[in-house]
């Protein structure tokens, strides 16, 4: 907790927050963060970088505040015949689309789910929402009964789920999402699905549903497929009426030219730019009957990391013994369970030795 100087006027509400972000360590291999571990391409570094030197001409001019050509890409990517551009919302990171939902919808409590992603309460309480989580059961599955009752007593404004979760890497059935949103309809109420690791889950996608029940609206980024987490850019993919509220609370010229054409250039090389999401699934599937060989229980996971707990050392304990070898993973504060990000054959290679090392 800061100690926050008499003279500051901090709001009462955020005396008590936690700066959120993972340890950030130099010289490490880096398995902490969900980052896709493989570098751009070099033919799309260049057109890039020849895309930069032709809009850094008009650098002087604000950029396209509505980022029309970025939104229709997106939707020409996503390949549904009933998605067009006004389906589509686009800001810096899927956060900022959190945010400003947030900033647009929450006017009465929101709903979400523990554990999973924890940028949803930190949202929730910088925007001073009203914020209720429900557990996830033992196998980390949603309690849809729960959820219903909690609907009922609440009232809320947002629901939202993970899918496929974090930390857990779950991934929650199109089926039990279609039951969620049948059960809001009716209610003034926004069911926000967040998918930003769909591309590495064999389930179909929420968006699915949209056509057929606009109270859902699905969070999306490119910063893990697409290997882009450092360009920053998340989209919301809704129905229109949705958009409008979001285009309300956004910050003028929220998303700068340099950030549209960069995101431009990767659709534009969709196949590249996620040639490696096969092999980060084949990685994933592979340490995880590594893992499980050394009597760990791993999670299944739709993600490109795995949630791991059955080991004797305290999370801290073991999260510190296999920093000693050079390797960070994430320690999200579960007692008993750390999560570790896919990284290259190599990177997970090493991983795997530090962590039989480590469970000694």
């Amino acid at each position: 907790m800061a100690n926050w100087p008499n003279w500051l006027p901090i709001k009462e509400s955020l005396r008590d927050n936690k700066v959120y972000g993972a340890p950030q360590i130099q010289d490490v291999i880096k398995l902490n963060t969900n980052e896709n571990p493989y570098q751009l391409p070099k033919s799309v570094i260049t057109e890039l970088t020849n895309e930069i030197e032709i809009i850094a001409k008009n650098l002087n001019r604000y950029p396209d505040r509505d980022a029309i050509k970025l939104r229709s890409a997106l939707a020409e990517y996503l390949s549904k015949d009933f998605l067009t551009a006004e389906n589509i919302w686009a800001a810096n990171g899927s956060n900022e689309i959190l945010q400003q939902i947030f900033l647009a919808y929450a006017n009465s409590s929101c709903v979400g789910l523990s554990p999973s992603y924890s940028v949803h309460p930190l949202i929730a309480k910088i925007t001073n929402s009203d914020w209720t989580a429900i557990s996830l059961k033992e196998d980390f599955t949603i309690d849809i009964p729960a959820l219903h009752k909690k609907i009922e007593e609440t009232n809320p404004s947002l629901i939202f789920i993970t899918s496929p979760n974090n930390p857990t890497g779950g991934v929650v059935k199109l089926s039990d999402i279609k039951k969620i949103a049948e059960f809001i309809q009716g209610r003034s109420a926004l069911l926000i699905v967040d998918e930003a690791y769909a591309e590495f889950s064999s389930e179909k996608s929420a968006i699915e549903l949209i056509k057929d029940f606009p109270q859902i609206a699905v969070v999306r980024t490119m910063s893990k497929a697409f290997a882009f987490a450092g360009v920053r850019v998340g989209y919301l993919v809704a129905d229109p009426n949705v958009i409008s509220g979001l285009k309300i609370v956004r910050l003028p010229y929220h998303l700068s030219t340099l950030t549209q054409a960069a995101a431009l250039v990767a659709l534009n090389n969709v196949k590249l730019m996620q040639s490696e999401i096969e092999l980060i699934i084949s990685e994933r599937n592979r340490l995880h009957a590594e893992m499980t060989k050394l009597g760990l229980k791993v999670i299944d996971s739709g993600a490109n990391f795995l949630f791991f707990t059955g080991f004797q050392p305290k999370s801290q304990d073991l999260w510190q013994r296999i920093l000693d070898h050079g390797i960070l993973i994430r320690d999200v504060g579960i007692e008993g369970f750390l999560r570790v990000t896919i990284g290259t054959p190599e990177e997970n290679e090493q991983f795997l030795n530090s962590l039989k090392t480590s469970l000694r």
